[in-house]
């Protein structure tokens, strides 16, 4: 099933706030170490503008859906909750930009969420994660080497669910082409039966044939028998 539009902007939006969060670091980084971060500032300038344009178009998507009530009232309350936390992100991450505050430290919980904020159709504040002790202290690079190894084991454990999968694959076919050669067989035995039952009924009439001939000859010898026996005593002299 495919994921609702909506969704799929509010998730994107999400992506972007988490980019210019990162980039914001590694602005700071460089201005820190006396680096000169002219062309990461023109980057952030052009995705916080897309930012705005991204919130903006979800608060017009939203007011269609809700007008046309192609959603219910409740889930039209818990996406207007989700666009005042990407406008309460958008302030924040301006600010942080301009230098007026220093830079939020959620952004690191953000890259643990993976960005996304609809996991089977239900949305969530990315920036309301906690950071796990696993992670804290490690760099953006360092969490993002951990995520590509816990997504290699996933497609690792995947590769070896999908061998087992053909494995029981090859064995359905085996077992299916089994039952069918088991069935040809049992079908050449039902047409075996079937021929030897009409040679036996046509045997057993045989039999009542012979049996009724053989009863007519046996009177018929009785009766000449008898007339034998009558013209020999009527010629008799007495």
């Amino acid at each position: 099933m495919s994921q609702d539009p909506w969704l799929q902007n509010y998730d994107a939006t999400c992506r972007l706030a988490q980019e210019i969060a990162e980039n914001i670091h590694e602005r700071n980084r460089q201005q820190r170490t006396g680096g000169n971060p002219a062309k990461i500032n023109m980057t952030l300038r052009a995705s916080l503008q897309k930012l705005k344009q991204n919130i903006a178009q979800l608060k017009e998507s939203l007011l269609r859906a809700s007008s046309s009530r192609r959603i219910m009232q409740s889930e039209c309350d818990r996406r207007q909750n989700l666009i005042d936390d990407l406008l309460t992100r958008e302030k924040q991450l301006n600010a942080t930009f301009k230098g007026d505050i220093t830079e939020p430290e959620p952004s690191r919980s953000t890259l643990m969420a993976g960005g996304s904020g609809a996991s089977g159709g239900i949305s969530a504040n990315p920036w309301l994660i906690n950071e796990s002790e696993e992670t804290k202290g490690l760099t953006f690079g360092e969490i993002k080497q951990q995520q590509q190894r816990v997504i290699e084991a996933q497609d690792a454990g995947l590769d070896a669910l999908a061998a087992v999968i053909s494995r029981q694959k090859i064995m359905g076919q085996e077992i299916g082409n089994e039952l069918d050669e088991q069935n040809e067989i049992i079908d050449d035995l039902a047409h075996l039966v079937d021929n030897t039952d009409d040679r036996i009924r046509n045997e057993t009439r045989r039999v009542k044939l012979v049996e009724t001939k053989s009863a007519s000859c046996g009177m018929l010898v009785v009766i000449v028998l008898l007339l034998i026996a009558i013209i020999v005593v009527a010629v008799w002299p007495v």
